[in-house]
């Protein structure tokens, strides 16, 4: 019976040494009023809570050194909190959402015409036009207003409340808060921002779980996930990845990746940075299997560049990446939210 107990003692105390558990409140920035039923999370990921009725929550961050912390409500801009410690409560506050835009009533044949179109456009650039992204429903499309009023070239897309996506290609259900996103028509250039939240894995019982992990295996593969997982265990050959310079030369693990000691009271910080003086080429071979001599190897490549915005780029060994510091062209670009996996895959 002592034996019991003392090893129940043991197993709690470990319990409690490796668990890290962060508090805090979340509130209006302006009238510093609690925010009920706020998403807390880190972004891509199933790990999340709400806040009660008080704006209160509380986190189990353990293991999650690397990853930010974002903070959401419906009507409110996301925040992000890159340093935190569950050694003292945070206060985070939200600043309400304000559209440039006019109120227009979808009454017309000529809006609802132009409104399925906006439509048919944001989710084509928003959940991509690869098969996952064609398979993924959005089952709040009403929430989702457009500037019908302003710049022709540019269209804006603007959502009170999280945008809720089914993803039917993969099995996961998900919960967006779209923060920005904008689309130039004439460069046909896009940019949004926001942060995903993995509510529910739709993989229940062996058929299904033997479909979606096919589905899943084949999103991975050749991804940026992929990459920077391989990058950080310096395996790219044997992912088959490679990796060149402008000028067409073969760079090697040492030449691109810089590393640096993690501060022992940081909670947020990347150990390993992707870094380089110009851009890069990624080349992935989708596989060796029908390569044919008579086809040059170019053939069963897929190619991407990366363009640096950032000196250095952080990543962790989950492939969770800073990504507001690399532009990317090429086929990783055509990757959307409909091709996502979750930083647990």
């Amino acid at each position: 019976m002592i034996k019991l107990i003392l090893l129940f003692v043991l197993t709690t105390l470990c319990i409690v040494s490796y668990s890290q558990v962060i508090k805090g409140k979340v509130a209006e920035k302006e009238t510093n009023s609690p925010i009920s039923f706020a998403l807390i999370y880190f972004n891509g990921t199933f790990i999340g809570t709400h806040s009660n009725m008080n704006g209160d929550f509380e986190l189990d961050i353990s293991g999650q050194r690397s990853m930010s912390l974002i903070i959401s409500g419906i009507g409110y801009y996301s925040e992000t909190l890159t340093s935190f410690s569950s050694d003292k409560p945070v206060i985070v506050y939200l600043t309400p959402k304000v559209y440039e835009i006019q109120e227009v009533v979808i009454s017309s044949k000529s809006l609802v015409k132009k409104r399925k179109a906006n439509l048919k456009l944001f989710k084509n650039e928003f959940l991509g036009i690869t098969e996952n992204g064609h398979n993924c429903d959005i089952l709040n499309e009403n929430d989702i207003t457009f500037n019908y009023n302003s710049d022709m070239d540019t269209l804006k897309a603007f959502a009170s409340k999280p945008i809720l996506i089914n993803n039917k290609a993969l099995g996961y259900q998900v919960i967006f808060s779209l923060d920005k996103f904008e689309y130039y028509k004439k460069s046909k250039a896009f940019f949004y921002k926001g942060n995903m939240f993995f509510d529910k894995d739709l993989a229940i019982g062996d058929k299904h779980k033997r479909y979606f992990e096919q589905r899943r295996k084949e999103a991975f593969e050749g991804s940026r996930m992929h990459f920077f997982r391989s990058l950080w265990s310096d395996e790219l050959e044997l992912a088959r990845f490679t990796v060149k310079s402008p000028d067409n030369n073969y760079l090697e693990y040492m030449d691109i990746v810089v590393t640096q000691n993690t501060p022992a009271d940081s909670i947020k910080s990347f150990i390993k940075f992707l870094k380089y003086t110009d851009y890069l080429q990624i080349y992935y071979l989708k596989s060796w299997e029908g390569v044919l001599e008579t086809k040059p190897i170019e053939d069963y490549l897929k190619s991407t560049t990366i363009i640096f915005i950032k000196d250095k780029v952080g990543f962790n060994e989950e492939g969770y990446f800073d990504k507001m510091g690399i532009k990317w062209e090429g086929d990783m670009n055509t990757q959307r939210i409909g091709d996502q996996l979750p930083y647990e895959y």
